[in-house]
């Protein structure tokens, strides 16, 4: 989980949900709540323990904790030195995710159709006005904590990419690869309070309205393409407190295109079998779990 929220493709909820345990992470995420909050607060620790089921949630937070800490710094080379290829990966990891939520939908009626396309519009909309320019306050760094970690218990919705978004991806991941603790503890507070508030509300969609929520997700998914797209013309730049010139409006252009205008090679082939890979990936994994569960 930790490996696939770094990634802006796929999300953490995803690769929980292919593995079996997207029902426990649920569920042990409700339970932190005022009773076993007063519990610890009361000294009585092993009964906390107990009731939020501790053990399981320590296991998934280690884990997650040490992917994002060993991938982060490598990421951001790759975004900085290769985006084209790096970017082709995150499109195919995408695409696989959508196709692996939508066949998680019972009945593909009507309303069903309706929630997908209100999920592609919603998300293409967001990728179009979103600029890229990330604000560095410590209170848009609390809300972009805790409307990332939300996203990341989502089965189809990736937490880096809601930073992407929000262009906070390459603050926070700088902010990690740096160790910029003020920033990461922030960032971590927000993280912790939106995913318990935000894990009842799913809990009560997800029981009450599954296929519909399904679909949301997997059009908000679609409709991301447009922002990962590898090949993108730079209309509007800005500078940052480093002074280093980064993008911040960017329209996307083809392969061709984009090597008339950059003089770039488009490394069509390496982007193609990159975005492949990302593709096959989500299915390999799906593989893998089911094989373990056997």
């Amino acid at each position: 989980m930790g490996a696939a929220d770094v990634v802006p493709g796929v999300s953490g909820g995803t690769i929980a949900f292919i593995t079996g345990i997207y029902q426990e992470l649920i569920d042990s995420i409700k339970s932190v709540n005022l009773h076993t909050l007063t519990l610890l607060f009361t000294g009585k620790l092993k009964a906390f323990w107990s009731s939020v089921n501790g053990n399981f949630l320590l296991a998934v937070i280690i884990g997650i904790g040490i992917s994002i800490l060993s991938l982060a710094k490598g990421l951001e080379y790759l975004l900085d030195h290769h985006p084209i290829l790096i970017w082709s990966f995150f499109f195919g990891l995408i695409i696989a995710s959508a196709i692996y939520v939508g066949k998680d939908i019972a009945r593909w009626n009507a309303a069903a159709f309706v929630s997908l396309g209100t999920g592609i519009v919603i998300a293409y909309f967001i990728t179009v006005i979103t600029p890229a320019e990330a604000h560095s306050s410590y209170i848009f760094v609390f809300l972009s904590g805790s409307i990332a970690i939300c996203a990341m218990i989502l089965p189809g919705i990736s937490g880096s990419f809601i930073l992407v978004l929000l262009g906070m991806y390459k603050f926070i991941l700088g902010a990690v690869s740096n160790f910029n603790l003020p920033v990461i503890a922030v960032f971590m507070t927000g993280a912790a309070i939106g995913i318990v508030l935000f894990s009842n509300l799913l809990s009560w969609l997800l029981k009450r309205y599954y296929d519909l929520t399904i679909a949301l997700l997997a059009g908000f998914m679609i409709g991301s393409l447009n922002k990962v797209w590898p090949w993108k013309e730079v209309l509007e730049t800005f500078t940052d407190r480093h002074g280093v010139t980064k993008p911040l409006l960017e329209q996307n252009v083809l392969p061709t295109n984009y090597e008339a205008l950059t003089g770039n090679s488009p490394q069509l082939i390496g982007a193609l079998s990159l975005a492949i890979a990302g593709f096959a990936l989500i299915f390999v994994v799906e593989g893998i779990s089911k094989r373990l569960q056997k």
